[in-house]
């Protein structure tokens, strides 16, 4: 017995009702409709996630700390605070996003992609947070959770 792939046509041709219109799509039933990448409506809305993002690593001078973490906030405006110590900071801000899958994506690469043009430390990310903007009021209103970026800016814990 000869196999071959579902939904293929024999060779030499098959039967006339086997074949397929010209661009005709055919729907694979195991695994749904093909997604062509195209979003509409609710889709496509983009969300605010509070990001909270801290880095740790070896001592480094806290001058040096500090002017990193204002030239990634001066490359970054949308950066609510940063806190940071010789070993450790901790950044928050607000990303808009889809989903939180990619929220927590660009919230990874941060870091790493501007570790040399902000000449930031070599530390690792240690911790990650990343609450819808509902769950972020919820959390003030009901007195726990991060307390609102205030002052916005650099300053040391």
């Amino acid at each position: 017995m000869r196999r071959g792939r579902p939904g293929a046509l024999p060779r030499g041709g098959g039967t006339p009702h086997a074949r397929r219109a010209m661009g005709e799509e055919r729907t694979l039933t195991s695994v749904g409709p093909v997604d062509t990448g195209e979003r509409t409506g609710e889709e496509d809305a983009s969300r605010l996630w509070h990001i909270t993002l801290s880095v740790s690593g070896a001592e480094a001078p806290l001058k040096e700390v500090r002017r990193g973490l204002e030239q990634l906030a001066h490359d970054h405006p949308f950066l609510l605070t940063s806190r940071y110590a010789n070993d450790h900071a901790e950044i928050r801000y607000w990303e808009e996003a889809r989903d939180l899958h990619d929220a927590a994506a660009v919230a990874l690469r941060l870091w790493g992609e501007h570790r040399s043009t902000a000449q930031l430390p070599p530390w690792e990310i240690v911790g990650l947070e990343v609450i819808d903007r509902e769950t972020y009021h919820q959390r003030i209103a009901e007195g726990y959770g991060p307390l609102p970026a205030s002052p916005v800016g650099v300053h040391p814990f």
